[in-house]
């Protein structure tokens, strides 16, 4: 068995998925009638991205290659995929019938080039997601629900304008805290998404208390849900399998896929798919920054291109970041950023901002800023720019003295780091703090 903890998502025309609708069979207590039509469901739009799409993706243009291997098309029994399923270690039920099946030979077959693209993808982007759904308890496996969505795209946008990796629409996405204006859309911000995505599901699951319902309702909503729970009689035990036909079109194959999904992240080595290779950068820490400033500015001091700057920093939207926001740069290049700072600011860089981008951002309405998540894959490193340098040698003696801050209702590690110019990690180190928790009266030692 080939355990990856990557997966895939691909291209492929509507009626390649075509079942026959007489040899349709649900294997899960849902009975075959005149009701259920196997072509009564639509694909999810995340997998009709061709492979060619995926590779214009900023995040892989430059970071994919072909992996070394031969790539060979291979397909199992019935029984074979059964078992397998059956191995996967979740809570997620996991069943083989006519439908999952269509979905795993559609990935192991005809989608093989994009799923060995998204394999690639994956290792930068299934940390991050793994880490989310640890804070809120919540199977692993539901780090493949991107891939069913856009594909591990942060660029991708639905017909109906939902946007980002877990495809948030922007009533949605603010409900859980993410911030859309003209300048920054954080839907698409890699890490911010993740943590709604995962507090969005918990509230799913504690609602329908079935992953397989939670997960139709973050496709279609908890309210279509909730209907076809009703239109089926409102049965206790309903699962996805018994309010089927009652579903949303989009959604009856929602599930499907991400079952077929799951299944393949687990054994795409069994299939004979090569994953592409990746070099984008697996850690990069966060700055804020003091004045509005361009990709191009950064990047002419960082040792870092603007293409890979948008790779990391999907979520501006004009390669501009705003003042106080947090930007993300290989964790090799945050050095280069607090040495040149005051000339990043300050630098005639081309691409700088102009009065009319400012006029846009400072106009622009509906924005409620959201503090940045500290995780081990991206750790939140605060610069503290100063309006007048102090000497090295007064900096140090600065660093040398012990300093301790009073915890206010409704301060964070995080927002106490940033006004301190330190990090999160300094001040767990500091104080022997493990997690987060803090509380109001506390003290807590920031130099």
């Amino acid at each position: 068995m080939c355990l990856s903890g990557v997966l895939a998502s691909l291209s492929y025309a509507q009626d390649d998925m075509a079942i026959d609708s007489d040899s349709l069979q649900i294997d899960n207590g849902l009975q075959a009638d005149d009701s259920v039509q196997a072509d009564a469901f639509d694909m999810p739009e995340g997998m009709l991205i061709s492979e060619d799409d995926l590779m214009k993706e900023s995040a892989n243009i430059n970071t994919l290659s072909e992996g070394i291997g031969e790539s060979r098309v291979l397909s199992y029994d019935d029984s074979v995929l059964v078992s397998r399923l059956s191995r996967i270690p979740t809570t997620i039920e996991m069943p083989l019938n006519d439908v999952t099946r269509k979905f795993i030979d559609s990935y192991s077959t005809r989608m093989k080039s994009s799923v060995a693209i998204m394999l690639g993808a994956a290792n930068f982007y299934n940390p991050i997601f793994e880490e989310a759904l640890e804070r809120y308890g919540l199977p692993l496996e539901l780090k493949y629900l991107p891939v069913i969505e856009s594909a591990l795209r942060p660029s991708a946008t639905s017909r109906a304008g939902a946007a980002g990796l877990w495809q948030f629409m922007i009533g949605t996405g603010k409900r859980y805290g993410l911030e859309v204006n003209t300048l920054v859309d954080e839907r698409r911000d890699p890490i911010k998404s993740s943590e709604a995505a995962a507090h969005y599901l918990s509230d799913l699951y504690d609602m329908f208390g079935d992953w397989s319902l939670a997960i139709a309702a973050y496709n279609c909503g908890e309210g279509n849900v909730q209907k076809a729970i009703t239109r089926s009689g409102g049965q206790e035990g309903s699962d996805f399998w018994s309010v089927y036909n009652r579903l949303p079109r989009e959604t009856r194959g929602y599930v499907p896929a991400f079952i077929a999904a799951t299944y393949i992240m687990n054994y795409y080595c069994e299939h004979g798919i090569v994953p592409h290779d990746a070099t984008l950068p697996l850690e990069s820490d966060t700055v804020v920054v003091a004045h509005e400033v361009s990709f191009a500015q950064i990047a002419s001091k960082c040792h870092v291109s603007v293409d890979e700057l948008r790779a990391i920093n999907p979520q501006y939207r004009k390669d501009i970041v705003p003042v106080d926001y947090t930007l993300r740069l290989p964790a090799g290049s945050i050095e280069d950023f607090i040495l040149y700072e005051d000339s990043i600011y300050g630098g005639n860089a081309k691409g700088g901002l102009t009065s009319g981008t400012r006029r846009l951002f400072t106009e622009n309405v509906e924005s409620t800023p959201v503090e940045q998540t500290p995780t081990t894959t991206t750790r939140n490193v605060y610069a503290n720019n100063k309006k007048s340098r102090t000497s090295r040698s007064t900096r140090t003696r600065k660093q040398q003295q012990t300093r301790n801050v009073s915890v206010k209702s409704g301060d964070t590690l995080s927002s106490i780091a940033k006004k301190n110019g330190t990090t999160v990690t300094k001040l767990r180190q500091l104080n022997g703090i493990k997690g987060d928790m803090i509380r109001p009266g506390q003290k807590v030692r920031v130099k």
